[in-house]
C-alpha cells in the first residue's frame, strides 16, 4: 500500500464484486473479518466497519503499530442487512459523520473491494478512491474489476494471455450437467463453480459415479437460475498457490506467495513465502500475474491483486482464478511488514490460520494465555503470534497469524498456538 493518506478505511465485505448480494449470509460471515483493517490505520485515518471492534482488540493494535488511540476515528455501522456497507452507512444516518471526518482531513477511500457502491460514496462525500488521482478514474476501471472477479472473465483473459488452464468450459446453470458429463469422458471427477464466487463458495466437486444411474447434478443458489458456471476438470492437486501483487504507476510488481490451505475448494489459511521446492512455480506465477497486471492497467486498473493456481502432482501449475481486490492475505501481509520493519533480519515467513478453542473465551483471556506462554508477538525479537481479527463473536473460531525466521519455525510456533490455546484437533 502507498504511503499517502490519510484514508478512509472502507471495509465494504458486503460487496457484489465477488459473490451477489444475494448470498447475504456467507457475506455477513466474511464481514466478521473486518477488523482485521485496523492494522492498516495510522494517525489521521478514518475506519469505517460493518462490525464492532472491541476495545481490547484496538488497544493492542495501537499498541503494537505506535498508533495514538485519539489520533483515529472509528465508525461502526450498525448492520442492514446484505446491503452494500455505503448503503448501511446511508440508513444509519452516518454519511455525515463520516464526510466531516474524511473532508477535515483531505482523505482518499481505501475500500476492501472497489464496487460501484463505494466509488459513488466517494463521490457522495467529495473524496477520491485511492490509488486512483480521480472518482472518475475508479469508475473508468470498474468494467474490468467486476469482469476479472468472475471465473468466467478470468478463463477468458487468462487464455488469451497465455496461461495454462485446466481443461474446462464456461456454461449457463442449465447446461451444466450436460458439460460435466461430458467432460466426465476424459477427466475421472470435475469441479463445477459458480461464475461469481469467492473463497470456494458453492463448489461442487463431482466424479463419474456422482452422476451415475440417473443421478442429477445438484448446484448451490449462487447466481440464481440465469447465472453462468464454469465446469473445469479436477486436478490431481498437490498445493494451491498463489501470488499477489500490485499495479501502480510504475508498473507491476509481486508483493509475495505463497501456498493456500484448503478444505474443499474453501480458503482456511496461507503461509508465506513459497518453499525453495517450488521456485519454479513462483517463477511462472510472477509471469503470469505481471501479464495480467498489464492488462489491468492498459483498462485503467491501479491496487491489489492476486492470481491463483493449483499445482498438480507432477509440479506443473494451472491458473485457476484472479481476485482483483484486497484479498484474505493483502492486509496480514501488510501488518507482517509493518510489524518487522524495524527488524535487521531478513523477511519473515508467516502465515495466518484458524482454530477452534475447546471452550469460548474473550480477547482479554486469548491474548493473556498466549502472553504468559512468551508466544505473543514480540516487537523486539521480530517474531511471535498475533491475534490479527479481534475475538470472534461466538468466541471459539480465532483467526491468528504467525510471524517467524522461517517456515519451520512458524510450524513449531502453530503447534505451540494450538496447544496452549487449547485447539480442538483435526
Amino acid at each position: 500500500m502507498t504511503e499517502t493518506g490519510p484514508f478512509v478505511v472502507f471495509a465494504n465485505f458486503l460487496s457484489d464484486l465477488a459473490v451477489d448480494l444475494d448470498e447475504g449470509q456467507i457475506l455477513t460471515t466474511w464481514a466478521q473479518q473486518a477488523p482485521r483493517k485496523a492494522w492498516l490505520l495510522r494517525p489521521g485515518d478514518v475506519f469505517v466497519t460493518p462490525v464492532p471492534l472491541s476495545r481490547d482488540f484496538l488497544r493492542y493494535v495501537y499498541d503494537l503499530t505506535g498508533v495514538p488511540p485519539d489520533s483515529v476515528a472509528v465508525v461502526e455501522v450498525p448492520p442492514a442487512g446484505a446491503v452494500p456497507l455505503a448503503r448501511a452507512v446511508r440508513e444509519a444516518g452516518l454519511v455525515e459523520q463520516v464526510r466531516a471526518l474524511a473532508g477535515d482531513k483531505g482523505a482518499a477511500l481505501l475500500p476492501t473491494a472497489l464496487d460501484a457502491s463505494a466509488i459513488e460514496f466517494a463521490r457522495d462525500i467529495g473524496i477520491a478512491v485511492h490509488p486512483y488521482p480521480t472518482v472518475e478514474a475508479a469508475e473508468a476501471a470498474l468494467r474490468m474489476t467486476m469482469l476479472l472477479n468472475t471465473k468466467s472473465g478470468f478463463r477468458e483473459t487468462a487464455w488469451k494471455l497465455g496461461m495454462r488452464l485446466p481443461a474446462g468450459r464456461t456454461c449457463p446453470r442449465a447446461e451444466t450437467e450436460g458439460v460435466a458429463r461430458e467432460l466426465l469422458r476424459d477427466h475421472e471427477r470435475v469441479v463445477v463453480k459458480p461464475d461469481r464466487s469467492a473463497g470456494g463458495h458453492g463448489m461442487r466437486f463431482v466424479s463419474r459415479d456422482d452422476l451415475g444411474g440417473g443421478a442429477s447434478l445438484p448446484l448451490d443458489t449462487v447466481g440464481g437460475p440465469e447465472g453462468l458456471w464454469v465446469v473445469e476438470e479436477c486436478l490431481d492437486v498437490a498445493e494451491s498457490v498463489s501470488v499477489q501483487l500490485e499495479v501502480s504507476a510504475t508498473g507491476t510488481r509481486a508483493l509475495f506467495t505463497g501456498a493456500m490451505r484448503t478444505v474443499q475448494g474453501s480458503f482456511t489459511g496461507y503461509v508465506s513465502p513459497l518453499p525453495p521446492s517450488r521456485a519454479h512455480v513462483a517463477a511462472e506465477l510472477e509471469e503470469w500475474g505481471t501479464a495480467l497486471g498489464r492488462h489491468l492497467a492498459d483498462h485503467g486498473y491501479a491496487g491489489p491483486f492476486g492470481l491463483d493456481a493449483l499445482v498438480d502432482t507432477a509440479g506443473v501449475a494451472y491458473a485457476s482464478e484472479s481476485n482483483i481486490r484486497r484479498t484474505a492475505t493483502t492486509t496480514p501481509h501488510a501488518m507482517v511488514t509493518r510489524l518487522t520493519a524495524g527488524s535487521a533480519a531478513p523477511p519473515p515467513a508467516w502465515a495466518v490460520a484458524k482454530g477452534w478453542t475447546r471452550n469460548p473465551m474473550d480477547f482479554t483471556g486469548a491474548l493473556g494465555r498466549l502472553r504468559a506462554s512468551r508466544l505473543a508477538f514480540d516487537p523486539d525479537r521480530g517474531e511471535g503470534v498475533v491475534l490479527y481479527a479481534d475475538a470472534p463473536p461466538d468466541g471459539r473460531s480465532w483467526r491468528y497469524a504467525v510471524i517467524a525466521g522461517s517456515a519451520g519455525d512458524v510450524e513449531e510456533l502453530e503447534t505451540a498456538v494450538a496447544e496452549v490455546l487449547g485447539f480442538e484437533a483435526g
